[in-house]
């Protein structure tokens, strides 16, 4: 394919991190959906351009809910992103993954009901496959890569992606559980769903910071150290995360070839007569769309 560009989305445990250590220019393109979290970073990491996103901001003050996804994804499609390596703190379903961990999963459960989950909500009706919500060559390769990691990096898993800001009863927690599911977040979604829309290859690394509330806490530890332990898990998962997102975009020239079925998702998604389609409409969406249809 042509120049790639990777976006890294930092979520909790990791964007101020990423956001921290980074120095390169920023750009905060403005998209038809209003602002995106904060200023995207650009630099390099072993020759490869890369452009860092904090998805909930600076200081971290905008919750899962009110994170505008659309304009995140845009933002990073208008600086040139092809693919994008996001990241989040999960709590664990199962007994496999342990705190510290890291996962990167490759099937999801959407849960969440406040969130607008599509950029093609109005003006023409767009359906792209999602069985596959995590580009299976872009998940690949942040496995190859995990040997160097100093922590275990499991290959594949189930998110729940709950919609918060509360976290789950233990009866949900149970309910999880019984469906498959083996971490729970608040951010997996719609992310994933608008990388697809916007024919970027979208992979996630998952940091576990804990049991979900399933498995109980161990009696002898008060609340506040409890909080001091998670606290600790989310900082040891998220350096071994930046060191695992590092390898993989320093070794990113052993993918850049391989086509991703997300470059093409809507080659045959877009179902809307496009004789019909309202020329404001596609001007709108802009470089969502411009490979297939034009202004006219």
């Amino acid at each position: 394919m042509g120049k790639i560009k990777v976006g890294v989305i930092g979520g909790s445990g990791l964007g101020e991190e990423l956001c921290g250590r980074a120095a390169g220019g920023t750009a905060k393109p403005r998209t038809p959906f209003g602002e995106p979290s904060d200023r995207i970073i650009l630099t390099k990491w072993g020759g490869i351009e890369i452009a860092i996103l904090n998805r909930h901001g600076e200081g971290h003050l905008i919750p899962p809910s009110s994170i505008n996804y659309r304009a995140n994804i845009y933002a990073l499609k208008a600086v040139g992103c092809t693919h994008i390596i996001a990241s989040g703190a999960v709590g664990s379903l199962s007994e496999e993954f342990h705190a510290r961990d890291l996962v990167v999963p490759d099937q999801a459960i959407d849960k969440t009901c406040r969130r607008v989950p599509t950029f093609f909500d109005a003006g023409l009706a767009v359906h792209v496959e999602l069985a596959g919500p995590f580009c299976p060559v872009l998940r690949k390769h942040l496995v190859n890569c995990a040997a160097g990691v100093d922590a275990t990096v499991h290959d594949g898993g189930t998110y729940v992606c709950m919609e918060g800001p509360a976290f789950s009863t233990r009866a949900e927690s149970e309910l999880h559980r019984s469906w498959g599911g083996d971490m729970i977040g608040m951010s997996c979604m719609p992310e994933a769903k608008l990388a697809r829309e916007a024919e970027i290859a979208y992979a996630m690394v998952c940091l576990v910071s804990d049991y979900d509330c399933w498995r109980p806490h161990p009696a002898e530890l008060d609340k506040h150290t409890l909080l001091l332990e998670i606290i600790g898990n989310m900082k040891a998962a998220a350096k071994n995360a930046i060191e695992l997102i590092k390898a993989a975009v320093s070794r990113f020239s052993e993918i850049a070839d391989t086509p991703s079925p997300a470059h093409n998702a809507l080659e045959l998604a877009i179902w809307s007569d496009k004789k019909k389609i309202d020329p404001a409409v596609i001007k709108k969406l802009g470089l969502l769309v411009e490979k297939y249809l034009s202004a006219r």
